[in-house]
C-alpha cells in the first residue's frame, strides 16, 4: 500500500506558470499512490480554469473514492470568507484539500480550524515582493475511514497555518480530532513545520523522513506522513520512502510504502 502527500500549488508548473490539466494527470499518474492527500486545492478558480483539482486527481488513479473538503469560499491572496459547513460555496470558487483512494470508504469526517487572530510577516520573492504583513486563511482536516487489505486503516489530509506557534495549536487540535476516530491513524499534509516540532508537537511516528521543499533542491520537510503510536503495530512496515521531483508544485510529494 502506498500513501503520498502533494501540496499541488494548485496545479501550476513553475517552469511556465500554468496550470495544464493534461499535465497534472500525469504528475499524479506518476506516483501511482493508493491513498493520496492533496493540498492547496482548486475547485471552480479561473487561475486553474474552473476545474475540480481532485477528481482530475481521481480519475489518474483510478480511485473511485474522493473528496474535496473547501476552507475557503473565494480566492486566496484576493477575496476570499470562511466556509462554515459542507454545502456552503457551491457555484463559487473554493480552495483547500482533497483525500483520494482506492480503498472503501466508510465514513469521512471534516474537522474546520481557526485561522491565526493576527496578520503575520511573509516574505514574498519577486519585484514586487519584500515583507508583507498577510492574513491567515482559516484550514480545514479531511479524514475518512478505509478498509483496507491490511483492515480498517484511518486517514486524514490537511494544510495548517504559516503562522508559527498557531500551526502548532492547529495541530493539536488535529490530533484532539483523529482520536475520536479508530486506530490505526495516520496523518498527511502540509503541515507547514519541520520533522522534529511536528514529532514533539503530535508524538506520533514519522512514516517518512526526507526533505520536501523547495522542490528543485529541498531543504526542509514541510510534507509528512504521521502515524500514531496507538495502533502503530497494526500497520505494515515502512518498505520505501520517495520524494520525486514532479513538473507541478514548488513542493516535492511524499511517497512511503506499507508492506
Amino acid at each position: 500500500m502506498r500513501l503520498a502527500t502533494f501540496n499541488l500549488l494548485h496545479g501550476r508548473s513553475l517552469a511556465d506558470g500554468i496550470v495544464d490539466p493534461d499535465r497534472l494527470t500525469a504528475a499524479v499518474t506518476a506516483l501511482d499512490a493508493d491513498v493520496l492527500a492533496l493540498q492547496e486545492v482548486d475547485r471552480d478558480q479561473s487561475r486553474s480554469g474552473n476545474l475540480d483539482l481532485t477528481a482530475i486527481a481521481a480519475r489518474a488513479l483510478h480511485a473511485d473514492e474522493h473528496r474535496f473538503a473547501a476552507a475557503v469560499v473565494g480566492t486566496p491572496g484576493e477575496q476570499f470568507r470562511p466556509l462554515t459547513h459542507d454545502d456552503d460555496g457551491h457555484g463559487e470558487p473554493c480552495y483547500g484539500v482533497g483525500l483520494v483512494t482506492r480503498h472503501r470508504v466508510r465514513t469521512w469526517q471534516v474537522t474546520r480550524l481557526r485561522p491565526a487572530p493576527v496578520r503575520s510577516p511573509v516574505y514574498v520573492p519577486g519585484p514586487r515582493g519584500g515583507l508583507i504583513l498577510l492574513r491567515d486563511e482559516p484550514r480545514v482536516v479531511l479524514a475518512a475511514v478505509l478498509d483496507t487489505p491490511h483492515g480498517q486503516l484511518t486517514v486524514a489530509a490537511t494544510h495548517l497555518s504559516f503562522v508559527p506557534g498557531w500551526n502548532a495549536h492547529q495541530l493539536r487540535q488535529t490530533v484532539r480530532a483523529l482520536r475520536t476516530l479508530p486506530a490505526p491513524r495516520v496523518l498527511l499534509g502540509d503541515l507547514n513545520l519541520p520533522a522534529g516540532p511536528a514529532r514533539l508537537l503530535t508524538g506520533w511516528h514519522p512514516l517518512g523522513r526526507r526533505p520536501t521543499y523547495p522542490a528543485g533542491q529541498p531543504r526542509v520537510q514541510l510534507d509528512h506522513i504521521l502515524a500514531d503510536r496507538h495502533g502503530l503495530d497494526r500497520l505494515p512496515p515502512v518498505t520505501a520512502v520517495h520524494t520525486p521531483l514532479s513538473t507541478i508544485s514548488d513542493h516535492r510529494p511524499l511517497l512511503v510504502d506499507l508492506g
